[in-house]
């Protein structure tokens, strides 16, 4: 069994966060996007003995290649890195890995979304041809979704529906027990110039297959995060903090907290200072930051960055940045940026 995470999308709905950064390389609560996704994975990576990651990344350098070749070593797996440097939709992001669907199981799990869930490993049995695991939305209009019958098998894949038909959304995460028969119809999707919105959807490939006797089995997560955009983002850094306060010290003990007040929960990395300050709840601040008189709640700051006078609610601040401001501002500030 091999993993594919698809990454190279150019992540316009999060932008401008996303001009220097790649989106999957975003820090949340001290690791980056990518990582907590890969560190979701392991369970499989043991029970399955994965030895293969593939990455399908655009043009992001030598250093993010080097990143993804270290988080593939960490987790005692080897890294393959296919491009897709002008980005045509997932059907074509995963058509540019065709080398490495060569018939045995796969999974992929694209890279802006998170899971908390415990049990793939158990879910993947020899009964299962296909999984697509999903969650219940309320706006199933922006998703990929699935109508399934009352054994949890789907019987139709609808990209981004203008009319109800379900509201089981597609999360990202797939199994596919034989790959060469996905990567036929990945082709036959490039050939037959099958596009939805201007773009080749994995959405389609997987309705054709469906039609064609392949069975596919609807398993829904237990806590999906979304980080298509601002507000997702913002929502999801607050669950993640939620959950992992339970059971983790967030606040890295090489932090100077001066005449301030932490309200929990909150990530604070090492070599970060704060003084005069009021943080929280749910704020993840990266390492060698400084913030002084400042009011921060729900927002991500990340690395490397200084504020000052700041009143900030549901903000971004990228790294390397400085931000001074006293009126309440909800920021989006991206790498290298000055606001004064």
């Amino acid at each position: 069994m091999k993993i594919i995470i698809p990454m190279a999308g150019k992540g316009s709905r999060l932008l401008p966060h996303t001009l220097n950064t790649p989106k999957p390389m975003i820090s949340i609560a001290g690791k980056t996007i990518l990582r907590r996704l890969v560190e979701s994975l392991y369970k499989l990576i043991q029970v399955f003995s994965i030895q293969e990651i593939v990455f399908i990344i655009g043009n992001f350098g030598k250093q993010i290649e080097k990143q993804l070749i270290k988080l593939s070593h960490d987790m005692s797996v080897n890294p393959i890195i296919y491009y897709q440097i002008i980005p045509l939709g997932t059907a074509d992001a995963l058509l540019q890995a065709k080398n490495s669907l060569t018939g045995e199981p796969i999974i992929v799990a694209f890279s802006d979304s998170l899971f908390y869930h415990n049990s793939f490993d158990k879910e993947i049995t020899h009964k299962e041809d296909n999984i697509i695991w999903t969650k219940k939305v309320k706006h199933p209009h922006l998703f990929g979704i699935v109508k399934c019958n009352s054994s949890g098998i789907i019987t139709h894949f609808i990209e981004k529906p203008n009319n109800y038909i379900s509201n089981l959304a597609i999360v990202g995460i797939y199994y596919f027990k034989n790959s060469l028969l996905l990567k036929k119809e990945l082709q036959s999707i490039f050939d037959h110039n099958i596009k939805n919105e201007q773009e080749y959807q994995l959405t389609s490939a997987l309705e054709s297959m469906r039609r064609k006797g392949e069975r596919f089995t609807s398993k829904q997560v237990k806590e999906w995060m979304d980080f298509g955009n601002h507000k997702r983002t913002i929502y999801s850094n607050s669950r993640i903090l939620s959950i992992e306060s339970k059971n983790s010290k967030l606040i890295h003990k090489k932090v100077i907290i001066k005449n301030s007040l932490i309200i929990k929960p909150c990530s604070i990395e090492k070599d970060t200072t704060i003084e005069n300050s009021i943080i929280g709840p749910y704020v993840s601040i990266g390492k060698h930051t400084t913030v002084k008189n400042s009011n921060i709640k729900k927002s991500i700051i990340q690395n490397y960055t200084k504020i000052q006078y700041a009143n900030l609610n549901r903000s971004i601040i990228g790294n390397h940045s400085l931000y001074i401001g006293e009126k309440a501002k909800e920021v989006s500030l991206s790498d290298y940026s000055v606001s004064k």
